[in-house]
């Protein structure tokens, strides 16, 4: 089965960009938003949006300059920043309360949203992704988006992707094929590379990467009326136990994901079938 697609306009810095945005399920169903990691693409939600689209209208945006989104103009423009200025055109079109899944990036952006004042979000669900990244953590992801990228074929991408994301957990041959699919594009001169902006890592080169601290932006979130899902990888750097036991303490609902590290990919049964069950 294969989504729908809608693409969203919205306004950033004096010019109008198009977000794509992969769809599943009825329109009149509770909404759900799903959104992606630092490099990835909406179509890595598709086991889970097809899981959900039963219950719910399932919305999977690529952020800007990811998959079918476009590109923009400038590579310091790929702030998270912007990615919430874009996802909220995204809720202004949706009209209505959303479940929110964010992995990774796509979970500090929830945070963001979810921190302002009437934000939209009923229910969130944070995978791998808490107030609080380590310092070294953070230094891992630089070292590989400074890196630059091309492959000779599909089948050679896709062993870069079982690499850099082993920490996805234990996917099937199909599985790391799909992602593979939707990760690539092709290159003018042959070849194929990451379906990404490779502007993308400039706010990556040269500086000192920092511990990432929202804890502030936490404690502005009404976790009495959102209800939080707490995802995290058993073997993650981004989501250290300390940062994810105190998430817990503060009212969110724990789910470990053994096997996996930075971040479960959210493929298999047991992950959907919990997500579904909290988003009910």
């Amino acid at each position: 089965m294969e989504p729908g697609r809608v693409t969203i306009p919205y306004l950033l810095d004096g010019a109008f960009y198009g977000m794509a945005v992969h769809t599943w399920g009825d329109p009149g169903a509770p909404p759900v938003v799903c959104v992606h990691g630092l490099t990835r693409s909406g179509r890595d939600f598709d086991a889970l949006a097809q899981g959900l689209s039963g219950d719910h209208f399932v919305l999977c945006p690529d952020l800007p300059g990811r998959g079918a989104s476009d590109w923009l103009a400038r590579g310091a423009q790929y702030q998270p920043l912007s990615y919430v200025q874009a996802l909220s055109h995204l809720l202004a079109w949706v009209g209505r309360p959303v479940g929110w899944v964010g992995t990774s990036l796509g979970g500090i952006c929830g945070m963001l949203l979810a921190a302002a004042a009437r934000a939209p979000i009923a229910r969130m669900v944070l995978n791998d992704i808490g107030p609080e990244v380590p310092a070294e953590a953070l230094r891992r992801i630089q070292a590989y988006m400074v890196m630059e990228f091309s492959f000779p074929d599909l089948a050679t991408l896709e062993q870069h992707l079982r690499v850099i994301h082993r920490p996805f957990g234990a996917l099937s041959d199909a599985q790391w094929h799909h992602l593979a699919l939707h990760s690539s594009r092709a290159l003018p001169e042959g070849g194929v590379a990451l379906h990404y902006d490779p502007a993308m890592a400039e706010p990556y080169r040269g500086a000192p990467m920092e511990a990432l601290d929202l804890w502030a932006v936490w404690a502005a979130i009404n976790r009495e009326r959102l209800p939080i899902l707490a995802v995290r990888g058993e073997e993650s750097d981004i989501l250290p136990p300390s940062v994810f036991d105190r998430m817990v303490a503060d009212g969110a609902t724990p789910l470990v994901v053994a096997g996996a590290g930075h971040a479960p990919a959210l493929m298999d049964a047991e992950s959907i079938a919990a997500i579904r069950g909290f988003l009910a």
